[in-house]
């Protein structure tokens, strides 16, 4: 079998595997157009199972796949069906649920939209910060069921965002971005990450301390680890109990990384507040106590790409899929030996 190679004048053979809806929202008409500009594209439908007859067909002449939410596995068969296939661009963040061993081994090239998705997370945890470090969900609702001005000048010095201290937990992508957008606000930032250095944390502008230190002084702590297994239940009991009174806890991340019982203890017992775009199970039971605390913000994991920030995850795609047809490689590729420290 001859395989042309990337580089001037190659049009790779692409297919889409993604659920319909995440092709729906992702591959808009201008998008295909730009796609199509670069590539030779296999007809649709997109691909959402790899086992048909038909999507094996398509597998066939296949070069690249763009992917997205709800790609089936690339497992050994599917590979086998797709004997020309040597690079995955993913059209959002994790590439955990589709890329599998198989596909490190033969060296296929992988690109995912982490950076892309990451700008959204990292925008709604900074409004996060700063909304409540002004209790202002709190004292519009008291406004609204008083209709009465407060007494402003008895305000807590608790409250406001002046010298606020935010600790995050993990300098990952995310976290990253999140310190950055910090940068132009009167706020000291303190980081826990293993694999810090304090050079590194010097160049980020940071404190880097350990993880009972990040709890003890935060007065807002934002979650931005990966869930791994060393990092299930991370945030437990005895951290959460450790943090100042009225102290913030925000995760964008995954809902297993904190142990859900002891935050629903400490809520409700009005010791910290909470902000929770995902949780452990998502979605929670009607009945759980989390849902009534008016501590507690509680959003459908919507603080990554949705809406028109699709278009940038579709946009990275694209540039991602044009540079490796020309030979250049992808700018942001997923490595195998990183793995264990990514989403």
């Amino acid at each position: 079998m001859t395989v042309a190679t990337p580089g001037p004048g190659f049009r790779p053979r692409t297919a889409f595997a993604m659920s319909r809806e995440a092709a729906a929202a992702v591959l808009d008409p201008e998008t295909l157009d730009a796609l199509a500009a670069i590539c030779d594209l296999a007809p649709p439908p997109v691909l959402d199972d790899l086992t048909t007859p038909a999507a094996r067909a398509v597998l066939t002449d296949v070069d690249l796949l763009v992917t997205g939410w709800g790609c089936p596995p690339l497992d050994p068969d599917v590979l086998e069906a797709a004997p020309r296939l040597r690079a995955v661009v993913h059209t959002a963040g994790s590439v955990r649920h589709h890329i599998t061993e198989a596909c490190w081994e033969r060296g296929i090239e992988v690109s995912s939209a982490a950076a892309a998705n990451a700008l959204p997370v990292a925008e709604y945890t900074l409004a996060m910060i700063l909304i409540t470090g002004k209790n202002i969900l709190e004292r519009a609702r008291d406004y609204r069921a008083t209709r009465t001005r407060d007494a402003w000048l008895r305000t807590p010095r608790t409250v406001g965002n002046h010298r606020r201290t935010v600790g995050i937990l993990s300098a990952s992508l995310i976290g990253r971005r999140v310190i950055e957008l910090l940068r132009p606000h009167d706020i000291d930032v303190l980081l826990y990450d293993p694999y810090v250095t304090d050079a590194d944390a010097a160049e980020l502008g940071v404190e880097r301390v350990e993880l009972d230190e990040l709890f003890a002084r935060g007065d807002t702590v934002s979650v931005h680890t990966p869930l791994l297994p060393e990092t299930r239940r991370l945030v437990g009991r005895r951290l959460i109990e450790a943090m100042r009174p009225g102290a913030v806890l925000i995760n964008t991340a995954r809902g297993a990384i904190i142990d859900q019982d002891a935050l629903t203890d400490a809520v409700v017992a009005g010791r910290v507040r909470a902000v929770l775009d995902v949780t452990d199970p998502e979605v929670l039971p009607p009945g759980h106590p989390l849902w009534d605390c008016d501590n507690v913000v509680i959003t459908p994991h919507l603080a990554g790409s949705q809406g028109n920030e699709w278009r940038r995850l579709a946009d990275l795609a694209v540039a991602e899929t044009a540079r490796w047809a020309s030979g250049a490689g992808f700018l942001h590729p997923v490595r195998r030996e990183r793995l264990g420290f990514q989403a």
